[in-house]
């Protein structure tokens, strides 16, 4: 196999994100051992990096190092996926009740643009695919927007463990279509500057999620 060409950037750093995108991709699925040996002769890289690299997702928790038996790609259960779920609906909910309090026009107007192409998205024959990309687009602006980098690296960090189940969610039937409804729900809410409203709907938007997700 050729090896894959990497960037200047560390080179730790390039591995972890190629095999974060493998991960999301579930080209490694959860629960599958990592071949350290295969992996780093088609990447044409020593085994260091690659170590490297497993240790900062495991930090994400995207992979679990067990003890002489290796690296495995994270298995989700329901405590996980909930306890997630949890904290993701606290800090986001406090996210946009800042939004709804503060937020100028301008910044609104991005992110009624961003629920307008979540809106395209859905139509038809739905695109799963953009529509996750545009919704986590979405939520990742809302945050910018509250303007809180501790929240916002907490964010992050869960959400990369949510996107290891993300797929099993919106194959519910009508998942895409009530994510949606919540979204508007949101938006409104947004538009209304009304704090209050606007944490109850991020709320209900990630208690759907979860019993999709479960």
């Amino acid at each position: 196999m050729s090896a894959v060409s990497l960037s200047h950037r560390a080179l730790y750093e390039e591995v972890a994100e190629l095999l974060r995108q493998r991960i999301f991709r579930r080209e490694l699925e959860p629960g599958s051992w990592i071949d350290e040996l295969k992996i780093a002769e088609a990447y044409g890289i020593s085994r260091t990096p690659l170590r490297e690299a497993l240790k900062v997702l495991a930090a994400e928790g995207l992979v679990t190092m067990k003890v002489r038996r290796g690296a495995y790609v994270t298995e989700v259960n329901e405590k996980d996926l909930s306890d997630v779920y949890h904290l993701l609906a606290l800090l986001e909910s406090d996210a946009a009740a800042v939004v709804a309090g503060r937020a100028t026009p301008a910044q609104l107007q991005d992110l009624q643009a961003l629920h307008e192409e979540l809106e395209a998205a859905a139509r038809g024959t739905p695109d799963r695919d953009r529509f996750f990309e545009i919704n986590e687009r979405f939520h990742m602006r809302l945050l910018e927007i509250a303007d809180n980098r501790w929240r916002d690296q907490m964010v992050a960090d869960l959400r990369k463990v949510m996107k290891l189940n993300r797929q099993n969610s919106l194959l519910k039937s009508g998942r895409i279509v009530e994510s949606l409804a919540e979204h508007r729900a949101i938006m409104a809410a947004l538009l209304a500057h009304d704090p209050s409203g606007a944490m109850q709907r991020m709320q209900e938007h990630f208690r759907n999620g979860l019993q999709a997700a479960a």
